[in-house]
């Protein structure tokens, strides 16, 4: 895997997530794309893929991204409460 490269949405969605009290860094978004504990195709297809990890006790972070030969490119991420997202727990 060559990298991890953002869209400009991706990069604002940082400051626009710590605005809202809930903080969560690059290494979070990139561990999540390349080691996720889960990752599914996007259910409206087009060739996005959505990586999931937990973060937190109660909190998954989710990061939607698509593939550019060997670069993953972050398209957007949020967090998402376990309990919605962790199906299998």
């Amino acid at each position: 895997m060559a990298g991890i490269r953002y869209t400009r949405h991706a990069h604002n969605k940082f400051e626009i997530l710590r605005r809202l009290g809930f903080q969560v860094t690059p290494e979070q978004v990139e561990d999540t794309v390349l080691a996720p504990e889960r990752v599914t195709a996007d259910p409206r297809g087009r060739g996005r893929f959505i990586a999931q990890k937990r973060i937190a006790e109660r909190h998954v972070l989710r990061v939607v991204y698509r593939e550019e030969g060997e670069t993953r490119v972050v398209i957007t991420f949020y967090p998402g409460r376990r309990e919605r997202y962790e199906v299998e727990i």
